[in-house]
């Protein structure tokens, strides 16, 4: 057997239904956001868990709580798998940053690996710590399902990084919509996208 890894984002917040930026503020799910965690637990129940890993904010917590409870294996926090750290922009919207900080916002969006909002965090940054829990990961486990429940930049930075395409590209091209799943598998011949953004285990999507 392989070494799978199920990343997860977390359920609905506030923030994630109005587009703000989202990353340091510990915000909780919605009530919509809550029972999305519930639907991917019983959906995902029966798989074997080896590891259950989670960034250890509120909204990420309560996002792998469920299953953790129903197949009884205690969740791993790591700083590593937190959202990006937008600094000066947290709680604004993309309108508000645009007028607010216009040069910068503009050189985000050309190439957020290389450039962070005010007093926030680059993509590679992003890459080095959420690169450190994959390699825990690899090294701890080399066969069966581990999750990693995190945010939507974090996992768009991870699926980058390991299948080679570049971090600064995260948000052009990959999609990651509030609890959604993807899965890796490491084979002989590296990591290889097996599922992305996937949301068939919500009852109402």
């Amino acid at each position: 057997m392989a070494l799978n890894l199920y990343f997860l984002r977390h359920g609905e917040t506030v923030a994630s239904k109005t587009g703000g930026f989202c990353g340091t503020s510990d915000v909780e799910l919605t009530p919509e956001g809550k029972m999305m965690a519930k639907d991917f637990a019983v959906a995902y129940s029966d798989l074997e868990w080896t590891a259950i890993f989670s960034s250890p904010m509120i909204r990420t917590i309560a996002t792998a709580k469920p299953l953790c409870e129903i197949v009884g294996i205690e969740m791993q926090l790591r700083d590593g798998l937190k959202e990006i750290n937008f600094g000066q922009w947290e709680g604004k919207t993309p309108a508000e940053v645009n007028q607010q900080y216009h040069d910068e916002y503009v050189r985000w969006q050309s190439e957020p690996g290389w450039n962070a909002p005010p007093d926030g965090e680059r993509a590679i940054e992003i890459a080095r710590r959420s690169s450190e829990v994959i390699e825990e990961i690899e090294n701890s486990y080399q066969t069966g399902n581990v999750l990693l429940v995190a945010h939507k930049a974090t996992i768009r930075i991870m699926l980058c990084t390991l299948l080679g395409i570049d971090v600064g590209r995260y948000r052009d091209r990959i999609d990651m919509p509030v609890a959604a799943v993807s899965l890796v598998e490491f084979c002989e011949q590296g990591p290889k996208l097996k599922k992305l953004s996937d949301r068939s285990h919500l009852k109402q999507a």
